[in-house]
């Protein structure tokens, strides 16, 4: 049986106090069940931004999408954890990853590492995390008994480490240009989705329980030329034909009806029930919702 869908909104541009609670308002009338915050420089800071999200609206959860674990160190982001829990009253979603753009490491003074310290650090940053907000002791005390935990990553060991520990397995569907030290992304093929999908499920075979999954979606458009609509992705993606691209879980573009039967044949497809798009889409994605509410 099908898990029921969530989606969610990642806001990603800063703005003054009214105008975030604004936009987080309407992301909560239009129907979004999960309002998420990103970890990169140039952009809102995550904690914060959430409390904020919660004093201004009363359904959605809230969500870290997703922080880079290189940023933290695992006591500190506990504390942030549990007072942003408590403050939102126990909405929050941990969302972790390695991070993938070497650049803000950079800015930041901060190591970059190999690929296997990046995901090592996460691991420790994981389980540091478990044991110090499941201590009786720790302070300040998270609202919720175990704050849900969101993993993101496409490799074989970041799937191993979500399989273990993610309540959600979050797939961009995406792998970072070769060198690239600005985070520059290209879309994996159906094919390659379905390799990694099936990869992270043998992994989790044993699972008490299956997890959420979840995919990050990269563009919509409601229109009735999806050629049209995808015409400026074609020159970033050479070895993609225009057929392809549309097919792409990660682009949803066409009327309205034909995203909901597209989103619905994603999740039958790949089993991804939690959808997030990113916070240009918001309006657009918006009207899709309507037609999926309860599914």
């Amino acid at each position: 049986m099908s898990r029921r869908f969530r989606f969610g909104v990642s806001l990603i541009t800063p703005a003054p106090a009214e105008a975030w609670r604004a936009k987080c308002r309407r992301a909560e009338e239009l129907g979004y069940d999960v309002i998420l915050v990103p970890d990169h420089l140039g952009m809102p800071a995550p904690f914060p931004s959430l409390v904020a999200a919660a004093e201004a609206t009363r359904r959605p959860r809230l969500g870290t999408f997703v922080l880079n674990a290189g940023f933290w160190n695992p006591a500190l982001l506990a504390r942030e954890v549990a007072t942003t829990d408590a403050l939102t009253g126990g909405r929050l979603e941990l969302g972790l990853g390695t991070g993938y753009v070497a650049a803000e490491h950079d800015t930041a003074g901060l190591p970059w590492g190999s690929p296997g310290e990046r995901v090592d650090h996460l691991r420790r940053t994981v389980e540091e995390l478990d044991r110090l907000l499941g201590s009786p002791d720790h302070q300040p005390r998270a609202e919720q008994r175990r704050v849900p935990l969101l993993i993101g990553g496409n490799g074989d060991r970041m799937l191993r480490l979500t399989a273990a520990y993610a309540d959600i397995a979050a797939f961009t569907a995406a792998r970072t240009v070769p060198g690239s030290r600005t985070g520059t992304l290209e879309p994996l093929t159906v094919e390659e989705i379905d390799e990694r999908v099936a990869a992270y499920l043998r992994l989790a075979a044993d699972r008490p329980a299956p997890a959420e999954l979840n995919l990050l979606v990269q563009m919509v458009a409601v229109t009735d030329d999806p050629g049209a609509a995808v015409q400026p992705l074609l020159s970033r993606l050479p070895r993609l034909t225009e057929e392809q691209v549309l097919e792409l879980p990660i682009v949803l573009v066409g009327p309205v009806e034909r995203i909901r039967e597209k989103v619905r044949a994603v999740r039958e497809r790949y089993g991804f029930s939690y959808l997030t798009v990113l916070e240009p889409y918001m309006e657009a994605f918006g009207t899709v919702i309507a037609g999926l509410r309860d599914e």
